[in-house]
């Protein structure tokens, strides 16, 4: 009976301990699944440090717009998915692009440099072949081919990272292209990418198809002002953003000036809400009437604009119709 005892006890315990290692490990993959989903994208996660950091989904925005049905057709882009077989608006799902301020504005690269990381279905052997028939003097790096191609007065690298992800870089040195394949090898962990990430990224909507963090704003920047079609805004150029387009039953966009106090972000919110009084009397003026379907659209977006303030915030958003993403994409 002792023995008998001993042994159903000793497989009372390591029922127990089985029990509590896979509860474990499940507990383990459920963290490490939340981590995952708060994580931003791993195209995001491969870029290098920069000024500011925007992703675009693409997915969602073909799903409601169908915009693939109506492929590019320049001349330029024609030569490319002839060698390649690939066409953007139907395999490209995700784009990532750090933005990056250039010492001298006004030198040989001009006020920005960009890195990219491309997410789709690619044919890698077509692709590498258009790259090295187009490709200055290559480079080896760890276990890839770094492509150099000639564009607008620029060196582009490329590197092809497997299967469904590319990087670029026009930098005017390889080291943003290197920080990319160094970070391949980490892209794994949640916690990996920018620091600018690890800052901001929190701040992103959940389930924004498309988003932007950090001076944003560098495209449009002007003699230290921020400038777009023309009109200049009343920020400065390296205003910190967060920026994010969600789409639901309609592209709804939120803009947030993260302010250095309230007062400053009460001071832009009045500053953009009597900027966007005269733009919509503007467009009253010139159009009574919106005669087109695009100018109907832009009327409808810009009407539901709203600004507020709160905390060390300037909140703008809006909302774009459905129908006026149709109708765009379809251009």
């Amino acid at each position: 009976m002792g023995l008998g005892c001993t042994l159903v006890c000793v497989k009372r315990q390591r029922t127990i301990y089985t029990l509590l290692a896979v509860l474990l490990l499940l507990c383990a993959l459920a963290a490490a699944l939340h981590l995952r989903q708060k994580a931003p994208p791993e195209a995001a996660r491969l870029l290098p440090e920069s000024d500011a950091i925007a992703f675009v989904n693409l997915k969602p925005l073909r799903l409601a717009t169908h915009f693939d049905r109506d492929p590019i057709s320049t001349s330029s882009f024609r030569d490319f998915i002839d060698a390649t077989g690939i066409l953007p608006e139907r395999d490209l799902d995700a784009v990532a692009v750090g933005l990056h301020r250039m010492a001298d504005p006004s030198g040989p690269n001009g006020p920005v440099g960009f890195s990219e990381v491309f997410e789709g279905r690619f044919d890698r052997p077509r692709l590498e072949r258009y790259l090295l028939t187009h490709s200055g003097p290559v480079e080896h790096y760890t276990t890839h081919t770094i492509y150099s191609l000639a564009s607008e007065g620029r060196t582009v690298r490329v590197a092809v990272l497997g299967y469904d992800m590319v990087a670029a870089s026009n930098m005017p040195t390889a080291e943003q292209i290197h920080s990319m394949l160094d970070r391949q090898r980490a892209a794994a962990s949640p916690f990996a990418g920018a620091s600018l990430l690890a800052d901001r990224y929190a701040d992103v909507p959940a389930f924004a198809s498309a988003w932007a963090i950090g001076r944003i704003a560098l495209p449009f920047a002007l003699n230290g002002r921020v400038t777009v079609m023309g009109l200049e805004l009343p920020l400065p150029a390296d205003t910190t953003f967060v920026a994010s387009l969600r789409y639901t039953t309609a592209l709804r966009l939120r803009i947030d000036e993260v302010a250095p106090t309230e007062q400053a972000a009460a001071e832009s919110a009045r500053s953009l809400t009597n900027l966007l009084r005269l733009v919509r009397d503007v467009q009253r003026s010139q159009q009574p009437v919106a005669r087109t379907p695009e100018d109907q659209a832009m009327r409808q977006f810009v009407d539901s604009i709203e600004v507020e303030a709160r905390e060390n915030r300037a909140t703008l958003t809006g909302t774009v119709p459905t129908e006026a993403l149709r109708e765009w994409s379809g251009k």
